[in-house]
């Protein structure tokens, strides 16, 4: 009986001496979550870079023709170059300029003489407004292989496109058509208008030159120059440059002296007669 009771208390202090294990089960740790992938970038576009315009720079060999006694014809040459051009269109030959130095305008009066009574005199006449008094076109080709018809009349590229409008106020001729048929040829046969094709040439890939020969009968005034430029028969760019022809020399500084200093010009005549005239009487008298 001892020995049962001294066997109890042994097993019931040993299990005394083990820790409980009766605990509440510790909360489920909260899963991993995975964070979504950032997306790549999206791979770089090659841009190209965007091409300027192309522009148009003209210069004249000089600003100022001047006009002597001697005056025979000169010639003017225009230089440019052709900024921001394409290569490529460079390559292909397919950039055209046109030049023109076109003169001050004028009315003009078209007169038409004919026989009355066998005497000849003026029948009919037709005025013409802002008449271009000269006219010197150049370009890289003919102008119809250049660009159309419309782009050449509303430019006024070319003596056959310059633009001869009658006088509005004042009755316009039946004959109209043969009147500024007629003008346009004088002005030709005179030298005041003329084209130069091919006279625009290409000295390298972008720039250009040009010689245009004034004739002797160039009119006095204020001329521009201009430059039209042309890539595959479509207008890109142009601009212009101002040119002056004046009169010069003695003869001019005598007659510009008259009409300033008309007093001052007749009393100097006057006594410049009565010293050639003492002069002459002296060197001639007979003794």
């Amino acid at each position: 009986m001892m020995r049962l009771l001294l066997t109890t208390y042994v097993v019931l202090g040993a299990l005394w001496a083990v820790p409980a294990v009766a605990q509440e089960s510790a909360p489920a740790a909260p899963a991993a979550v995975e964070a979504p992938a950032e997306p790549l970038p999206p791979p770089p576009v090659a841009v190209e870079p965007q091409r300027l315009p192309e522009r148009i720079e003209i210069g004249l060999s000089k600003e100022t023709v001047e006009i002597t006694s001697n005056f025979s014809g000169e010639a003017l040459t225009i230089f440019g170059a052709v900024d921001n051009a394409d290569p490529l269109i460079q390559r292909q030959g397919r950039y055209d300029i046109f030049l023109i130095l076109e003169g001050p305008t004028a009315d003009l009066v078209a007169r038409r003489k004919g026989r009355v009574f066998g005497v000849w005199m003026t029948v009919e006449n037709q005025p013409f407004d802002n008449l271009p008094l000269s006219y010197l076109i150049a370009s890289t080709r003919l102008p119809q292989d250049i660009t159309n018809l419309n782009a050449l009349a509303r430019l006024s590229l070319g003596v056959g496109q310059i633009r001869i409008q009658p006088d509005r106020d004042k009755p316009q001729s039946p004959q109209l058509d043969e009147f500024i048929a007629q003008v346009r040829a004088l002005k030709e046969r005179t030298g005041l208008y003329a084209e130069f094709t091919s006279g625009v040439r290409f000295v390298s890939q972008s720039l250009f030159r040009a010689e245009l020969r004034l004739p002797t009968n160039v009119p006095l005034g204020n001329h521009r120059a201009r430059a039209y430029l042309f890539r595959s028969g479509e207008l890109v760019a142009q601009t212009e440059a101002p040119l002056r022809i004046a009169k010069a020399g003695l003869e001019f500084q005598i007659s510009a002296f008259a009409r300033n200093q008309s007093l001052a010009y007749g009393l100097l005549s006057v006594l410049a007669a009565f010293v050639i005239g003492w002069l002459g009487r002296i060197l001639f008298r007979r003794d």
